[in-house]
């Protein structure tokens, strides 16, 4: 049988080749990296991280993401395993030692027999075979240019962040302290994950008087500030208000200082642990543009951090995707060429685990068409079913923007669930919802 191509070996792309190869198909990869490099990416490894550890939040009961994990992990998903075995303490979330976690994946796919891999770059869409697309948000200019010239619609484009890495040894622990967020997590550990800056009201306004003083990259020619909501720089966010951060990514609820337990921080700035040592840390929600040189002039005025070392500092770069409610099917084809599937960020989901979840559908209905038979999407009750939804048809293509999955995306259930308002009530209905019909949905694939 003719093996199905996978063109990049991102999340999408990994978890698209592991759920052919599981259908019993064989599949090559395409990676362009290392030998065509990316300013984001630090390696040829498979699903490697660029933006940050985090799969977000992991509570499949309150929490559409984690329903979203919940799913990966019903259907075999080879992300949710290998962020499983690598995981790290991080309260309610899924964070993982991220370059164990994709030397890991690495080695499943290339241990796996149906796999093979072919160094290099895809430069134009083939007209014959069956194809997924799954090249990112960082799809290469000549491949980019093919897409484009084949849809006849320009790329949209988006400007996603890169947050800092701080060297844990450098962080003041005699101001900073552990805790997660209202002490979530069923273990010390991790109710613990979070290192926490506090700020006084005047820390915090110098804070702000900087961020905004500092000198920012400018933007390449042709690019705009577009950028999406999920994922705005700090500097842009203090820009909107100076009480943004401070109801954002520095809002000091459900936390309690422990070396001052009686006065209240009026923001607090957290690190999350970003490897298994617990050496490094990245400073959460801090994507940025500013230059290098301000940006730790800046961060270096948060109270713990004024001796911090940096393993990597923050960047902001364009990310492309497709207007895929004119362009692709709810199978994830293509309309003007049905032999491509397209799979991951580059069809305008959002997120790591968002994109994983789109490699994963994109390789069954691929492997299932292979095999002569049409594998249907999730129902849109289920998170996944809810994502292919929205980017197919759910979304305005006029305005369609990047999406993360969240229960917005759900149909309403209040009929069915006697009017349940609240979010106590509704979510767990949600995703009790979701859990049945999403174990529905794999049952009909057997």
């Amino acid at each position: 049988m003719e093996p199905i191509h996978i063109i990049g070996a991102g999340l999408a792309g990994s978890e698209a080749a592991w759920q052919v190869a599981r259908a019993g198909l064989p599949v090559v990869l395409h990676e362009m990296r290392p030998q065509v490099a990316t300013f984001a990416h630090r390696t040829g490894d498979c699903a490697e991280m660029v933006c940050s550890n985090s799969f977000r939040s992991d509570d499949d009961r309150m929490n559409a993401v984690g329903q979203l994990h919940w799913e990966m992990r019903a259907a075999g998903g080879l992300i949710m395993a290998m962020a499983e075995r690598h995981r790290l303490p991080a309260g309610g979330a899924l964070a993982v030692d991220r370059d164990a976690f994709s030397q890991a994946v690495t080695r499943a796919l290339r241990d796996e027999p149906l796999v093979s891999f072919t160094p290099g770059e895809i430069r134009e869409l083939p007209s014959e075979g069956r194809w997924i697309v799954a090249t990112g948000p960082l799809t290469s200019e000549a491949l980019g240019q093919s897409i484009r010239s084949l849809t006849g619609e320009g790329s949209l484009a988006f400007f996603d962040a890169i947050a800092p890495i701080v060297h844990a040894e450098t962080i003041d622990m005699s101001i900073c302290w552990r805790q997660s967020r209202y002490d979530k997590g069923e273990t010390e550990e991790e109710r613990t994950a979070y290192i926490n800056c506090p700020m006084t009201r005047d820390d915090y306004e110098g804070f702000i008087d900087a961020l905004l003083a500092a000198e920012k990259t400018e933007f390449h020619e042709g690019e705009t500030a577009g950028y999406f909501d999920g994922c705005l720089p700090i500097e842009v966010m203090a820009e909107r208000g100076r009480e943004t951060l401070r109801h954002g990514p520095m809002k000091p609820v459900g936390l309690t200082n422990a070396h001052n337990p009686a006065e209240k921080p009026h923001a607090v700035v957290q690190l999350r642990r970003d490897n298994a040592l617990g050496t490094l840390y990245n400073i959460v929600g801090f994507q940025t543009k500013m230059k290098y040189g301000a940006q730790v002039d800046v961060f270096r005025r948060i109270p713990g951090l004024q001796n911090a070392r940096f393993a990597r500092l923050g960047g902001i770069h364009r990310n492309s995707f497709l207007n895929s409610p004119r362009l692709i099917d709810d199978r994830l084809r293509l309309r003007a060429r049905p032999n491509l599937r397209f799979a991951g960020q580059v069809t305008g989901v959002e997120g790591y685990v968002e994109s994983a979840a789109m490699g994963l559908l994109a390789g069954r209905m691929a492997a299932a068409e292979a095999l002569g038979r049409d594998l249907p999407p999730p129902p849109a009750t289920t998170s996944m079913g809810a994502l292919v939804s929205h980017i197919t048809g759910g979304a305005d293509a006029k305005t369609f923007q990047p999406m993360n999955v969240n229960f917005g995306l759900y149909p309403p259930l209040d009929a069915m669930r006697g009017g349940r308002k609240g979010r106590k009530d509704r979510y767990p209905a949600y995703t009790d919802r979701a859990k049945v019909d999403f174990q529905q949905w794999l049952t009909g694939q057997s």
